[in-house]
């Protein structure tokens, strides 16, 4: 049975690379702190727990991907977010994003105070497209070149890159879906 993803629109294509615009999503996201790895498998439980029914309604929510990790800043995650994961500084935010059509009114309220729920505008992102493990040099050379690829097309990043992930940790390596994702101007 496949996950579902959100739904976006490919403005542009080229090889690995894409621009998508994606519309407003809920999402639920915390802030963990460690190493990418460490950091991704806190936030991961944290929100599993999350859809899996610790909230208000003991009601679980579908699981779509990718989930998020990106490195935190020193802005403020507000109270409800969903998912994604970024960090700075040994600090990173996770994200999972809700299933389509979900609102901060339609979503129950997380048990864990460490889960926020919020809504991202919407937006438009390059992506580098990659498999295998999403080890530390895979990451930095997709976002090198996604980097590369924003220079060669004059595109202007408005936000920090985001590495987006799509397979449980179970997937053999070849298979996994991996993409850096960068917010650009429109």
């Amino acid at each position: 049975m496949a996950t579902k993803e959100p739904p976006f629109t490919v403005q542009f294509s080229e090889r690995d690379f894409e621009i998508r615009d994606y519309p407003a999503q809920a999402i639920a996201e915390v802030l963990v702190s460690g190493d990418r790895k460490e950091a991704s498998s806190k936030g991961f439980r944290l929100l599993a727990g999350y859809i899996f029914g610790a909230n208000t309604r003991k009601q679980s929510i579908a699981m779509t991907v990718p989930a998020t990790q990106q490195a935190a800043t020193n802005e403020k995650i507000a109270m409800t977010a969903p998912v994604i994961q970024s960090g700075g500084d040994g600090n990173w935010v996770i994200r999972f994003i809700m299933p389509e059509g979900a609102t901060l009114d339609s979503l129950p309220q997380p048990n864990d105070p460490k889960v926020r729920l919020r809504m991202l505008a919407p937006q438009r992102v390059a992506v580098a497209r990659f498999s295998g493990f999403a080890r530390e040099e895979a990451v930095a050379s997709n976002t090198a070149a996604l980097q590369s690829f924003l220079v060669a097309h004059d595109l202007q990043a408005i936000g920090a890159p985001v590495l987006a992930q799509y397979n449980p940790p179970w997937t053999l390596w070849f298979l996994r879906r991996n993409e850096v994702m960068i917010p650009v101007a429109r």
